[in-house]
């Protein structure tokens, strides 16, 4: 299969594109800079298709994981506007030049996070419940409806939120490690708020499935079946990196610090992928620790 991954420069992106091509599988990333060798297609993520739908035309998936981090930045009222284009308009470039496809793709993955449910304490979360209101939520949703513009008798859509994703070399995890190696790792806010994670290879696993399931449409939670508390998930990665956590971040502390990204960290989702495992859907890595001793992390912050 030829599959066209947008944001496939992103942490994620770049551990599909390998499992992808171990799979037998051309991949082919959007860049607002192609390189110039085939592997790369010019794109402008602003809304309009102009020639990529001559790109897109006979590809069999595409992969859309274009929008700046959630948790890079403070959120400001400018980073929130980035935050919205970035998906927004990159999803709606992709839908309209889909469009104009003669022979359009077969499946259209479409990136999300759990954050669309909002808070929910410690009540089960499954792709049926209703989304949350705050502006993670809505982002998601926004996201979420323009990819489902793509929908057809010819493309099947998919949509994955995606949970807190784990691997030593990129995303939250990789920023964890270094406090927790230096043994300032710390339980934030009440500690009960729930972490959907999931293990990186489930994550790559769960979307080459995804496009090759005929049967898979609608939306996906990409997160392992046993969701663990903060405070389980702090004091879980602190043993395994024979590390004390002894610290407590209290909510209103983070919200002075980081503002109303604190939301992201202090309201969790108990996160469930029914919808996954009711399709046949199988996960390697379901408990937190072995994961997390898979991954090597004493090898990455130099044990």
């Amino acid at each position: 299969m030829t599959v066209v991954l947008a944001g496939g420069s992103g942490f994620l992106g770049r551990k599909l594109a390998a499992r992808l091509a171990s799979e037998g599988h051309t991949t082919i990333t959007l860049s607002r800079r192609p390189s110039g060798d085939g592997s790369q297609i010019a794109w402008q993520p602003d809304g309009n298709p102009g020639a990529l739908s001559r790109h897109l035309d006979g590809v069999d998936a595409i992969v859309n994981l274009a929008g700046e981090g959630i948790a890079d930045k403070r959120w400001s009222e400018t980073r929130k506007n980035a935050l919205w284009s970035s998906r927004i308009l990159s999803t709606r470039t992709l839908v309209r030049a889909v469009a104009g496809c003669a022979k359009p793709p077969k499946v259209f993955i479409s990136g999300s996070g759990v954050g669309y449910y909002g808070a929910h304490g410690d009540e089960p979360v499954t792709e049926s419940t209703a989304p949350g209101t705050d502006f993670l939520s809505r982002l998601c949703v926004e996201w979420e409806q323009e990819a489902r513009m793509v929908e057809s008798r010819s493309t099947r859509l998919a949509i994955v939120r995606t949970g807190l994703a784990l691997d030593r070399d990129g995303g939250a995890l990789k920023k964890m490690l270094l406090p927790f190696k230096l043994g300032l790792g710390a339980t934030l806010a009440s500690g009960d708020q729930y972490m959907p994670w999931i293990h990186v290879d489930d994550w790559t696993a769960l979307v080459s499935w995804l496009i090759q399931n005929d049967r898979a449409t609608g939306a996906f939670n990409a997160t392992a079946p046993e969701p663990v508390t903060n405070r389980t998930f702090t004091h879980t990665l602190a043993r395994v990196l024979h590390r004390p956590a002894l610290f407590h971040a209290p909510a209103f502390v983070l919200r002075l610090a980081i503002g109303e990204l604190a939301s992201a960290l202090v309201d969790g989702q108990r996160a469930l992928p029914a919808a996954a495992e009711q399709h046949g859907f199988r996960f390697t890595h379901r408990t937190l620790e072995p994961a997390l001793e898979g991954l090597n992390l004493r090898v990455a912050t130099g044990r």
